[in-house]
């Protein structure tokens, strides 16, 4: 069995702002201790979740820093790269490099949909540009590109690319990436609402989303799948699903910065073009993460 750098929880983290949408450190490091110490096996900051297209070039490095600083000696720090072009992909990593962060989750470029070779020199250009290992965030879904198992395949020559995010929503896609890359790849699930289908199948880890809001669950409800106790984790999984949906839609971000907000581990201030949630909808949500925090299961 291959061992791999990155396996396990590495939950995807909201960027916090205070009410002003300032960028609040204080509370990211308050967040981050949190989440260290329920066990997770690493961290990703400035990703879609940490609202990485509304932070300036400045702020997202002073993010990854924060993150190096306060986790960094504990779990590997991973910054997302979603920039809109590969050049600045490139200089990116290379100042994350020199911060201290442990490796990237890499994004295709933003904005332009590109085809299958501009998808394919962007990884390329932007794994060259640094020697710290990377995952690959492929989702389909909300970046219209798409890369399949056969181009996983090809890519299987980078030798600092050793994670996928595969946050296509089809579960095949972890048989068919085993059956094309055998042990070559630590393989993510990045879609909350099929980690326990994913989990059956043989992933490596998870880039947590809701779970931020539920740390300590977060992580037993993991440590279950590991151990193959599939009827408590059946069981517990039940109680989290309509949780993990919140990330699942198209307002994710607020809904999960909602929950961050509810259990006492942040705020819900997010930047616009997105807005905080207002009536029906709001309560809607309020409605289901007060219901999950009634419920909340006694860990053993």
């Amino acid at each position: 069995m291959t061992k791999h750098p990155f396996t396990g929880v590495f939950p995807a983290i909201t960027t916090q702002f205070r009410q002003d949408l300032s960028l609040d450190l204080e509370g990211t490091a308050r967040h981050i201790e949190a989440l260290v110490a329920s066990g997770i096996q690493g961290l990703i900051v400035c990703g879609s979740l940490g609202e990485n297209q509304t932070l300036d070039a400045e702020e997202k490095r002073r993010v990854v820093d924060l993150a190096v600083q306060v986790a960094g000696k504990k779990i590997p720090v991973l910054s997302g790269v979603a920039e809109t072009s590969t050049n600045a992909a490139c200089r990116y990593v290379k100042d994350c490099e020199a911060l201290g962060a442990n490796g990237f989750m890499v994004m295709p470029a933003m904005v332009y949909k590109a085809d299958e070779p501009e998808v394919m020199n962007h990884f390329r250009r932007v794994a060259a540009a640094t020697k710290l290992p990377w995952m690959l965030y492929n989702n389909p879904v909300g970046y219209y590109t798409d890369v399949t198992p056969r181009q996983f395949a090809e890519l299987a020559d980078v030798p600092n690319l050793v994670a996928l995010k595969e946050s296509s929503a089809n579960t095949r896609r972890v048989t068919e990436l085993r059956i094309e890359c055998g042990d070559r790849f630590a393989i993510f699930t990045g879609v909350d609402d099929l980690v326990l289908e994913s989990a059956v199948l043989g992933i490596d880890g998870w880039v947590a989303g809701s779970g931020i809001a539920f740390p300590n669950e977060n992580q037993y409800f993991w440590e279950l799948t590991r151990a193959n106790k599939w009827h408590e984790a059946r069981a517990m999984y039940q109680w989290f699903y309509p949780l993990l949906k919140l990330d699942t839609h198209l307002k994710f971000v607020q809904y999960i910065k909602l929950a961050v907000q509810e259990t006492g581990l942040g705020a819900e201030w997010v930047r616009e073009p997105r807005l905080p949630l207002v009536g029906q909808e709001r309560e809607r949500v309020l409605e289901i993460i007060h219901k999950g925090i009634a419920a909340r299961p006694k860990l053993k």
